[in-house]
């Protein structure tokens, strides 16, 4: 499929480079706020306020969260969304500088790119509207400020809300390696907190008196470790203790263990879920303690969606990648020097790379490439996912980052926070416009994504795999007890 520039996705994309400097300029603040899951107020309302001064009506607050929000402008069908993104990573701070320095050490960055993400779609879906405008098209585009995709999965708790009800196609970007669309799938999860409690000793004097929230939680974790024998190949377990003790003279009281649970399909995920509730239970009865269940989040595996991917690809194709100064190879050159040669290859091998040999050189990928992992399964997740299932789903990647840097780090940090990022920005911007108006004016590449959608669910419906009790963790960077 050809893409070709056609009168009105010139509007869009001339809208895209007359407003450069300040999509750049709201990505960048956003860059610098770096604000954690579920406390993005000052990115949220920078994009939402950008998108209410541009016409769209904006509902704020939506699914009990402070900082998710849906903006719309037009009306009737077809409906279109486009997803964003603006929430950092915990202690990943970083000056946009090609060595390691933290702006505040321990602060959190940009390690994913979000300022990007948030930044690419709310720029899309202006572009989108003006060009809507100027050609008379009729239809709705919607775009979802998506709060806490890192841990806490904002994106899950608005699809049981029903707020991305009756979209027909979705669109999402993310800062990549490669600019490239996506044919794979990944990891189901659950993410769950075990508080243990028991009773306070002197850890010398009295210990029969006392009971052990520690070795509830130390005795949980065993059994869990003994369970990944008995677990499919594919399968992942995680956890951190959180909370274990004050100091070895007393006996703990209180304690805390946080779970990640992964699995390439829901239903595993399920299954393996509750053995290790059972494994819990039995931590608590051999200590004697108490423990409680706190549910912070659960999404689904991705349905992938070809007549998207071929819809974006020929977008990107027909927009061009970006070319790079001496000084931006030359900052990501420097950043390269952090990761060895082999740790390099090894990593395009793990993710079947075609043709990786061409690329072991190479820091900054201009090439967009067709996409290679159907029916690969990434053992990472995001909550994209969970809108997949309820409508056609698409999130492509374009080169903001280092090929071989590691994500979640200080190296995506600086070459988000600076003239990569912001060309990375700039063309998934106009690719996002530009796929989101095919979509639009050619009812025909609709219907073939959507036919796909039901064809891969193949008769599974969804249901939210969010307890129904379960509410948002809004106070997440709380300490709890």
């Amino acid at each position: 499929m050809i893409s070709e520039m056609s009168e009105v996705k010139r509007v869009a994309t001339n809208w895209i480079e007359e407003n450069k400097e300040r999509l750049i300029e709201i990505s960048d603040a956003i860059w610098d706020y770096a604000e954690l899951g579920f406390v993005e107020f000052k990115s949220s309302k920078l994009l939402a306020d950008e998108l209410e001064k541009h016409g769209f009506r904006v509902e704020r607050r939506v699914a009990g969260i402070p900082t998710a929000f849906v903006a719309t402008w037009g009306k009737g069908r077809p409906v279109i969304g486009i997803m964003g993104e603006y929430d950092a990573l915990p202690g990943v701070s970083q000056k946009p500088m090609p060595h390691k320095e933290p702006l505040m050490e321990g602060a959190p960055g940009h390690g994913c790119g979000h300022n990007i993400h948030g930044t690419t779609g709310m720029a899309g879906a202006i572009a989108v509207k003006a060009a809507m405008e100027a050609e008379g098209i009729r239809g709705t585009i919607k775009f979802f400020g998506c709060p806490a995709e890192e841990m806490l999965r904002g994106k899950v708790w608005m699809v049981r809300e029903g707020i991305f009800d009756g979209v027909e196609a979705c669109l999402s970007h993310h800062t990549s390696s490669m600019n490239a669309t996506g044919l794979g799938s990944n990891n189901a999860n659950n993410s769950v907190k075990f508080h243990f409690h028991g009773k306070t000793a002197h850890a010398a004097g009295s210990p029969e008196q006392g009971r052990s929230a520690l070795d509830a939680v130390e005795l949980m974790n065993i059994g869990v470790n003994y369970l990944r024998e008995h677990i499919i190949e594919k399968a992942r377990i995680h956890y951190v203790i959180e909370e274990g003790g004050g100091q070895p003279n007393v006996v703990p009281d209180y304690a805390r263990v946080w779970y990640l649970i992964r699995a390439p399909e829901r239903d595993q995920v399920d299954q393996i879920y509750e053995r290790v509730l059972k494994i819990a239970e039995g931590a608590a009865l051999m200590t004697g303690t108490t423990h409680r269940v706190e549910f912070a989040k659960a999404i689904y595996n991705l349905i992938p969606n070809r007549a998207l991917s071929e819809v974006v690809t020929a977008n990107m194709r027909g927009i061009g990648a970006p070319e790079y100064t001496e000084e931006e190879l030359e900052f990501a050159r420097k950043i390269g020097e952090s990761v060895p040669k082999q740790a390099k290859i090894d990593s395009m091998k793990k993710r079947k790379v075609p043709n990786w040999e061409r690329y072991v050189d190479v820091d900054l990928v201009t090439d967009i490439l067709d996409p290679w992992n159907e029916g690969e399964v990434s053992a990472g997740s995001t909550d994209v996912s969970d809108v997949s299932w309820n409508t056609p789903t698409m999130e492509f990647g374009t080169t903001a980052t280092v090929l071989g840097t590691p994500g979640h780090s200080w190296t995506t940090v600086a070459t988000c926070g600076m003239s990569i990022g912001h060309k990375s920005l700039i063309f998934a911007a106009k690719t996002m416009a530009g796929a989101a108006l095919d979509l639009m004016t050619k009812p025909e590449l609709l219907k073939k994504a959507r036919d796909e959608h039901k064809e891969r669910l193949a008769g599974k419906a969804y249901k939210s795999p969010l307890p129904p009790e379960a509410k948002p963790p809004l106070n997440q960077w709380a300490k709890k007890s």
